[in-house]
């Protein structure tokens, strides 16, 4: 039998997290290759939720995120610290998620070192270099040196073929965030303390279709942030529906919302979520609000209408299925929108009911083969 390839698998943040977990899993459980994971705590809390509910333990734990850190400084510690790893490690192949500043960095030392890159949830492209930002130039720089691309749809298959991507290196995987909802919602099942902590505000808010919520969108700081708040002022006047938003921890989100949703009977503003409850809070909304790209994905999979708070999304193939739509960071319109939603049946069938675009749950394993090969 021939040696086993060592993969470093790179990640920093919770949504990496979890869309890279059910990799881990795979690759750690298939005797062609030697499973390395390094972690760059670009969200601390967030990330060790979800390895410890993952059961994952870094072999390296960089631990590079400080407050106010400007995105130079990060990059620069990101690049310098994932390379000493490299150095050490000797991959045959470094594997990153997505458009983090972590992936991208991660890919560079890995490129400056010639080691072969695997792209996970490649060629997604909003079209626009600001929005989302920086995510869709760190991409792009991803992008124009993987070996292997694994595109979560044929759509963004396409837009790398698009950019002169050698076709052979393209492969269309499905999208491991569904992988990952099977897993905890399984887990969920088996074991329901697991998700228990949202029960007072279930009970709450009977009889009331739930508003889930996330916003922490860099491109929303300011003007965006304010107008999304007065959006769900508006909405949670009706006594028909409750909001139910865990509040990212950047001070651009939380001194907003707390000025300007603090104490309103219908809406609950409570703490970041670990992956569980997330995956609770998505199981009993009616609709979700969000301007995040993974709930874009995750949502549908549930049968659940997204409206996204964004002027523009990298992941149109919602969109063109119609789970989910863009709405802008316009107050009216995120209002007449969502209201349209809770008293239009006809317009939440054709959302709920939609196909979803991103994947089956099997992307991890077609990943592990491709990597074999």
């Amino acid at each position: 039998m021939s040696k086993p390839r060592t993969i470093l698998t790179v990640f920093g943040t919770r949504p990496e997290a979890i869309k890279l977990f059910p990799l881990v899993h795979a690759l750690e459980a298939d005797e062609r290759f030697v499973s390395r994971v390094c972690v760059s705590g670009q969200h601390r809390g967030m990330l060790d939720q979800v390895l410890e509910i993952a059961g994952l333990v870094p072999h390296h734990d960089l631990d590079l995120m400080h407050p106010d850190q400007t995105l130079d400084a990060l990059t620069a510690g990101l690049l310098t610290g994932i390379g000493k790893v490299l150095d050490e490690e000797r991959p045959d192949f470094v594997v990153v998620q997505g458009d983090t500043a972590t992936a991208m960095s991660g890919a560079l030392a890995a490129y400056y070192r010639k080691i072969p890159v695997a792209h996970v949830e490649a060629g997604l492209r909003s079209g626009d270099i600001h929005h989302p930002w920086p995510e869709e130039v760190n991409r792009r720089i991803i992008g124009s040196f993987a070996a292997l691309h694994f595109a979560p749809t044929e759509t963004a298959a396409e837009a790398l073929r698009r950019e002169n991507i050698d076709p052979a290196a393209i492969h269309v995987t499905g999208n491991t965030v569904i992988d990952a909802l099977h897993w905890i919602t399984d887990r969920i099942e088996a074991r329901p303390e697991l998700a228990q902590g949202l029960t007072s505000l279930e009970q709450r808010f009977e009889g009331r279709r739930i508003v889930g919520m996330t916003s922490h969108r860099r491109e929303n700081f300011g003007d965006g942030m304010r107008a999304i708040a007065d959006a769900v002022k508006r909405i949670a006047v009706r006594d028909d529906v409750a909001v139910i938003f865990p509040v990212h921890l950047n001070p651009n989100v939380r001194a907003v919302m707390n000025e300007e949703l603090a104490g309103l009977d219908n809406v609950a503003l409570i703490e970041p979520l670990d992956y569980p409850h997330f995956a609770r809070l998505l199981d009993i909304a009616y609709l979700m609000l969000t301007d995040s790209g993974g709930v874009q994905e995750e949502a549908p999979a549930l049968g659940k209408p997204v409206l996204v708070m964004r002027e523009t999304t990298e992941r149109p193939e919602g969109v063109e299925a119609g789970t989910a739509k863009l709405v802008g960071t316009d107050a009216d319109r995120i209002v007449a929108e969502t209201e349209r939603l809770l008293d239009d049946e006809m317009a939440y069938a054709a959302m709920a009911r939609a196909h979803n675009p991103f994947g089956d749950g099997r992307a991890a394993k077609r990943i592990v083969e491709l990597l074999a090969r």
